[in-house]
């Protein structure tokens, strides 16, 4: 722990619950989703209602600013304070009551909008849910959204947070426990004397400031649906009711601390409907937005073609499908009691658009899948937006800042007009999608943050964009809220009287200041504590390539790599994708993907030389847990890679030293199974003996696991013994270690499956992936491995490579060029297959497999498989042989090669499972378990307690013509 650490520890000695002050919290907690970073002094993590109160109080006694956080998925920067942050996500997560009579639920702060959503929607069977839905909305908190007046892609039908909160629990500043209704506030407990004072005097006082600013309150306030930007004093006035709650709503964590919530819950519609439709760009779009909007849709979201073409290239062109011409798109939902109905509304308002002669194409989506993806395009904007693909290979970055005004809709077209003249003035590109229907825009603009050049450009931009919203009669936020990206702006959209009126309001419940300060009231300018402001320029030579090779010299490839973390935070979700398991098992920040690459972000901030920076203890910690699945490759928006980077960093971070000693025995695997094979029957038989228990420990291995049994050399060639057909090869099979050393039989079954097809397979046993060493971050063995691999598999001709284990496939696909930097490493790359893709291809050329397949299977595609190859790639191959149904254990299964073998991870691997695969096998009945990676294999076994090999099958098992030769 460095000084500052001890320092920080120090200060928060007597605080009433524990805080962590370690660099590698405080560096993890600097930053948010916005553009800023401001480290805080501490962070500490309430249980309870009464330690929120308890640590208010403290902290108010000790002048100690405080800085509340729910999701951190905050773009306006108001999620990140000096003082102590306070995260309200990790325990204060309860649902306490849902009462679907008063049409309304109880929470506390910390509960993820979706889950909540789920909850309500289990508990009504599907009648009625929780509205407010922003793309975040698998992240989020209900607290977040309380404090930023969420609103999401149903707004324009559910309106914002505002409107569906009842009453707000708050902790005052000093620890005063009061509840805001629709008509007042009040103490929490009325036998709290001191509580029913305060609340007396905030009830005067905020009487005397609705009475005093009256007309402003009636004329600058309210006057667009998603006007969020200040505080929504509105609802003080006494046609509202002196609605102190949702006055509240929006004051981003200035005024108190939300510690439960009652909300209001909403019908489902029986019937909905998703109709795309094209447009040449989003100005024509936009000017079809209030003729839809008389046909009352529930939802009116719109793209441009950049973030399409984004996630196209970053997933696959079918990652984006059933989109109509155009180049830019308008997703319209329409509900109503019956299917007929709302067909017959879509089909009418599709004749009255084409006769309006803008919309380019119109579709009608009903496949519940492709629905689904669709909407994901939508809600992975701001990450698909960040990095943008050039058509030379290379890309150029977008940030907010301005990623939130809002105008009425009918005005909308005409702003989009004037601001896309406004950034070709100052040469900036924006990426443009967002709440159309509600009129509210998430643009991402190509700011430089960096320099002082680019700043001053950010700060002209940020002017003239606020003074053009607000001349268009809108506002400067539209949800997001105004934070420290906006605050600074407020004097340009309201009146000296409103602003007064704000700090006023903010001086009611916070007289001193101490809570989040520096928004709305008293704010820094907008390019104030920018992140990307002052960070050293180092010479971080690395050995992988690291993503776009054309965007910045070799040094800064790390650099550019990890900064492109931007805190959207899908990692923290619970569900959906495979990404961030170890998130999903401790429910710790530092233990997800934003916050690992948050902390390497702060190592090459602070680093004084690249040594002293690769030495870091910080990100050693935080990478501990990482199981290197891969799976933020494909499932973070922005694409950050951390396996690769915790490779990476553990290659510089061991140089001289001692590693720990699986990455000897399980790092170095593939040099030991040679000699293992040849003394196998010895191997196995001290393995089943009683030493097994101290050979694991001296190997650094749990003893909670048991090894597989290896195989012989003598076993692999009796199984891979079969006449070759006559004729040249025209399939290369690869056997990897994994498959040689421990399921030969899988091998055997492959060779039939490939040859079953009318194929020749030419056999390759001599040929590594260095899979194990990348793992372990032992890149220079890692890199000679591949470099024998590429030598000897570019053999001149373009025959596909199937590799039978997915993991040593995926490496030599996505790993194999970037350690490699030759063109016989870029040709075998692009020839690789795993046996999954290779079975789908086999029936493309008319193959149908000669055994019958199970009617029912429990498929766990392997992480680095689901990555690599595309999350479909085992259900699309199942589909493809005539399986009827496919459950997927959608998740990592927690083994992650050496991870789930090592012992001081078993634990957190068994957490792991629990996630997807522990269940599917709990609820399999008598189904197919289909697990083509061998640490999925290995962890069924442990799951099931069945040791054998067939505890779990491989595709190629499954479809082997000739099963009782295995």
């Amino acid at each position: 722990m460095n000084a500052q650490s001890v320092d920080a520890e120090n200060r928060f000695a007597t605080c009433p619950i524990d805080v962590d002050a370690s660099s590698a919290r405080r560096g993890a907690y600097s930053y948010d989703a916005s553009n800023y970073r401001i480290p805080p002094a501490g962070v500490a993590f309430p249980r309870t209602a009464d330690e929120v109160s308890a640590t208010l109080a403290w902290c108010h006694a000790e002048k100690i600013t405080v800085t509340v956080r729910g999701g951190g998925t905050s773009m306006a920067g108001n999620a990140v304070g000096a003082g102590l942050v306070l995260d309200l996500s990790r325990h204060m997560d309860t649902i306490i009551d849902i009462d679907a009579r008063a049409h309304t639920a109880t929470v506390q702060p910390g509960v993820v909008l979706a889950q909540l959503a789920s909850a309500v929607e289990r508990h009504t069977d599907g009648a009625m849910t929780f509205a407010p839905d922003p793309s975040s909305k698998s992240r989020a908190t209900v607290g977040g959204s309380i404090a930023n007046d969420a609103c999401g892609n149903h707004s324009v039908r559910y309106g914002r947070t505002t409107d569906h909160v009842v009453a707000l629990d708050l902790i005052l500043v000093d620890g005063t426990r009061v509840t805001a209704t629709r008509s007042g506030i009040q103490a929490s407990d009325p036998s709290d004397t001191a509580a029913v004072g305060r609340a007396a005097r905030i009830t005067a006082d905020l009487a005397d400031l609705t009475h005093d600013t009256m007309a402003p309150l009636r004329t600058e306030l309210g006057r667009i649906p998603r006007q969020v930007s200040g505080y929504h004093l509105s609802h003080l006035l006494p046609e509202h009711g002196f609605d102190v709650a949702r006055a509240l709503v929006g004051s981003e964590g200035t005024c108190a601390v939300v510690v439960a919530a009652t909300v209001s819950i909403v019908d489902v519609p029986p019937s909905a409907l998703l109709l795309i439709l094209g447009y040449e760009n989003v100005v024509d779009a936009a000017r079809d937005v209030p003729e839809i909007l008389t046909f009352s849709p529930s939802a009116v979201e719109g793209i441009d073609e950049q973030i399409v073409a984004t996630m196209r290239d970053r997933r696959g062109a079918d990652s984006v499908t059933a989109l109509p011409p155009g180049h830019a798109w308008l997703y319209v939902e329409l509900d109503g009691d019956s299917p007929d109905q709302v067909a017959t509304e879509a089909t009418r308002l599709l004749a009255g658009l084409r006769s309006a002669g803008r919309v380019l194409d119109g579709a009608v989506v009903t496949d519940p899948v492709v629905r689904t993806s669709l909407w994901r395009v939508r809600e992975d904007g701001a990450g698909l937006s960040s990095r943008l693909p050039l058509p030379d290979g290379g890309s150029i970055t977008s940030w907010p800042g301005w990623e939130d005004s809002a105008v009425a809709p009918e005005n909308l077209a005409d702003y989009l007009a004037d601001f896309t003249e406004l950034l070709a003035e100052h040469d900036l590109i924006g990426v443009m999608y967002g709440h159309f229907g509600a009129g509210c825009m998430h643009i991402r603009i190509t700011f430089d943050q960096a320099t002082d050049e680019g700043r001053a450009v950010m700060t002209r931009f940020l002017d003239a964009a606020a003074r053009l919203v607000v001349r268009h009669g809108g506002t400067l936020s539209g949800e997001h809220g105004d934070g420290r990206a906006r605050s600074g702006l407020l004097p340009i959209m309201y009146s000296p009287a409103m602003l007064a009126a704000f700090a006023r309001f903010k001086a009611v419940f916070d007289p001193e200041g101490l809570l989040n300060p520096g928004i709305m009231v008293s704010p820094a300018e907008p390019v104030a504590d920018l992140a990307l402001a002052g960070v050293q320029v180092l010479e971080w030579q690395t050995s992988f390539a690291l993503g776009d090779t054309t965007a910045s010299p070799p040094g800064q490839r790390l650099v550019d790599a990890v900064q492109s973390c931007i805190g959207v935070g899908r990692c923290r979700s619970h569900s959906g994708g495979v990404m961030c398991p170890s998130y999903r098992a401790t429910g710790d920040e530092k233990d997800s993907t934003r916050g690992r690459a948050r902390v390497l972000q702060e190592m090459i901030r602070g680093a004084t030389t690249v040594d002293d920076g690769w030495r870091s203890e910080d990100v050693r910690e935080v990478l501990d847990l990482c199981l290197s699945c891969k799976a933020c490759a494909s499932d973070c928006p922005t694409g950050v890679d951390m396996a690769t980077y915790k490779s990476e960093f553990f290659d510089h971070y061991y140089r001289r030293r001692l590693r720990p000693a699986a990455h000897y025995s399980l790092g170095w695997l593939p040099r030991w199974l040679p000699i293992m094979s040849r003394t196998a029957p010895a191997v196995n038989a001290v393995l089943a003996s009683p030493v097994k228990n101290a050979a694991l420990r001296m190997a650094g291995l749990t003893t909670e696991r048991d090894l597989p049994r290896f195989a012989s050399r003598r076993t692999l060639r009796r199984l891979l013994a079969r006449p070759t057909p006559t004729g040249a090869a025209d399939v290369v099979l690869m056997v990897d270690s994994f498959t040689r050393g421990f399921r030969p039989e899988v091998a055997a079954a492959a060779r039939r499956v490939v040859d079953d097809a009318g194929h020749r397979a030419q056999i390759r046993t001599d040929v590594c992936c260095g899979l194990t060493w990348i793992s372990t971050g032992q890149l220079a063995q890692a890199t000679k491995k591949l470099t024998h691999a590429a030598e000897v598999l570019d053999d001149g001709t373009d025959r596909p490579i199937v590799v039978v284990e997915p993991s040593c496939a995926a490496a030599l696909r996505k790993d194999l060029p970037e350690l490699v930097h030759t063109d016989a490493a870029e040709r075998v790359s692009k020839r690789i297959r795993s046996f999954a893709e290779q079975v789908s291809a086999q029936v493309a050329e008319g193959w149908v497999p000669a055994r019958g397949v199970p009617g029912e299977v429990v498929v766990q595609t392997h992480c680095h498989e689901y990555s690599v190859f595309g999350s479909a790639i085992q259900q699309r191959a199942l589909r493809d042989v005539g399986v009827r149904e496919i459950r997927e254990a959608t998740g990592c299964c927690g083994v992650a090669g050496n991870f789930g073998f090592e012992a001081d991870h078993y634990e957190t691997s068994m957490a792991v499972a629990e996630q997807a695969l522990a269940p599917a096998l709990r609820a399999r009945d008598d189904a197919t378990v289909l697990t083509d990676g061998f640490s999925c294999h290995m962890q069924v076994r442990q799951l099931t307690g069945d040791r054998s090999s067939d505890a779990s099958a491989h595709l190629a098992q499954m479809l082997d013509p000739t099963p009782e030769r295995r």
